[in-house]
């Protein structure tokens, strides 16, 4: 059995009702953004104060051409990636892998790079990382991948700004950039999982970056109840069946301490 962290600064109104909603659900879909990953430290993107309103996105064609670009990036990625790898996941993630254990979570769609889910013990298979992940990092030429690792031991001893010991192509983090499609895999899989789902569980995501933002409603068009948990509004709020503005890690441990409690699993 979980225990519940403390909790969540909303009412406790609109947890009971996150609760009622999601007891008879034994298809939980969550769908996870920036916001399950700020309390362990990782920081929001795209949030209020976050890093991309301090300074400019990075874009697909500007990493291709630009060496100055890419060195920064390098370097940058030199110093945070540390940081990265040693973070911890927080009672969200710890809540989500124990409803999947319990047989109530029939995958993960997030919009998140760092693998936390996976490392609080969600089945890699059923995570689905819609914006790829940081841990592999791979050619933009020829495609080839290699785990981040090895390229931080390049890094290390002393290349500053690597390049694809295969075809020599610019090698980047296997994630998103603007200007980037979705990989086509991991948003079909998304698509699949949305409308096989009885419950999508949106958990701090601000619900604004198509076409990740389409799942929520094609779930709930599809049938499914749809629930949002997150601190501040976004814009498939009036489709919500349940919203609770609050904390991700003390609201999912309460929601999974409630279902366990059930004694009932999928």
């Amino acid at each position: 059995m979980l225990t519940p962290a403390t909790p969540a600064p909303d009412s406790g109104d609109t947890i009971a009702a996150l609760v009622n909603l999601a007891r008879p659900c034994r298809r939980i879909v969550a769908f996870t953004g920036a916001g399950i990953s700020t309390e362990s430290g990782i920081p929001d993107y795209r949030g209020p104060g976050g890093v991309w309103e301090r300074q400019a996105p990075p874009t697909l064609g500007d990493f291709r051409t630009n060496l100055d670009t890419r060195r920064v990036y390098w370097e940058q990625r030199r110093a945070r990636y540390p940081t990265l790898v040693a973070a911890q996941p927080n009672a969200g993630h710890a809540a989500l892998a124990a409803l999947e254990r319990a047989g109530r979570l029939l995958a993960v769609i997030t919009q998140n790079i760092d693998g936390l889910h996976q490392k609080a013990g969600n089945d890699p298979d059923r995570v689905i990382e819609l914006h790829g992940s940081a841990h592999t990092v791979r050619c933009l030429d020829c495609g080839r991948s290699w785990p981040a690792a090895a390229i931080a031991e390049r890094l290390t001893a002393g290349e500053s700004g690597p390049s694809c010991p295969v075809c020599g192509g610019p090698l980047r983090a296997a994630t998103v950039l603007f200007g980037e499609p979705l990989p086509a895999e991991a948003f079909r899989r998304a698509v699949d999982a949305a409308r096989a789902c009885d419950l999508m569980l949106v958990v701090g995501s601000s619900l604004i970056v198509n076409p990740a933002a389409q799942l929520p409603p094609l779930a709930k068009s599809a049938g499914a109840r749809l629930a949002i948990v997150n601190r501040t509004a976004t814009p498939v709020d009036p489709l919500a069946d349940v919203l609770v503005a609050a904390e991700a890690g003390s609201t999912l441990a309460i929601l999974a301490s409630a279902l366990l409690d059930d004694g009932t699993t999928g």
